[in-house]
């Protein structure tokens, strides 16, 4: 299977072609493909580790009490935490302007406090 197929391109005349629509392209398009490999991560953690919850807490004498049923999902859960931020990256919550929303925020806050 071949992950990045685009069209032939067209021949032009113009001796300095621009090829950043295709660069852009070729961009999103692994930035898609990260993004749908995250939820692919996502959804076999999620079933998988229900899976082996069930099976230990069920064969176990402690049954659902203790580490042992968690374990898995607590260490994939970290590796999954770090995938995450590698596809999203790390200002995915607060956005990349965030901070400077903020600190503006309060700026006004305190020009109406001392007027």
């Amino acid at each position: 299977m071949e992950k990045y197929s685009l069209e032939p391109y067209k021949e032009s005349t113009d001796s300095n072609r621009d090829y950043r629509e295709e660069e852009a392209y070729l961009r999103a398009k692994k930035k898609v493909d990260a993004i749908i490999g995250f939820y692919w991560h996502l959804a076999v953690y999620v079933v998988v580790n229900i899976f082996l919850i069930l099976l230990i807490a069920l064969n176990s004498e402690s049954g659902f009490s203790g580490f042992g049923p968690y374990a898995t999902a607590t260490f994939w859960g970290i590796g999954l935490i770090f995938h995450f931020l590698g596809v999203f990256g790390p200002n995915f919550f607060f956005g990349s302007n965030w901070e400077n929303k903020k600190i503006e925020e309060y700026m006004e806050k305190e020009r109406k406090r001392w007027e």
